[in-house]
């Protein structure tokens, strides 16, 4: 599965990687939800911190499709929620 976080590139993760990132995921739209920003900050860092660990950084010139979008670490809880699909981030 091809990720890319704005601002700074595309990271190839594996399946097996999903259940974690979902749990964060879940962790970080409770957080919108909530309006608790402290919380939302800490899951965003933690889902960047994550797929940046577990991934395997593509390329620049390695232009393929993105399966998913994460924001840049200083989004804002507004611009997640914009981001945000009926699955959260991460889809699954």
């Amino acid at each position: 599965m091809i990720v890319r976080i704005l601002g700074e590139g595309q990271l190839d993760l594996t399946d097996a990687d999903l259940d974690v990132l979902n749990s964060v995921d879940s962790q970080l739209e409770a957080a919108i939800e909530s309006g608790d920003e402290a919380t939302f900050r800490q899951a965003l860092h933690d889902l960047l911190d994550r797929v940046r660990a577990d991934g395997k950084p593509l390329p620049p010139e390695d232009l393929k499709p993105s399966q998913v979008i994460l924001p840049p670490a200083d989004a804002t809880m507004e611009e997640v929620r914009e981001m945000l699909q009926d699955d959260g981030l991460i889809p699954g």
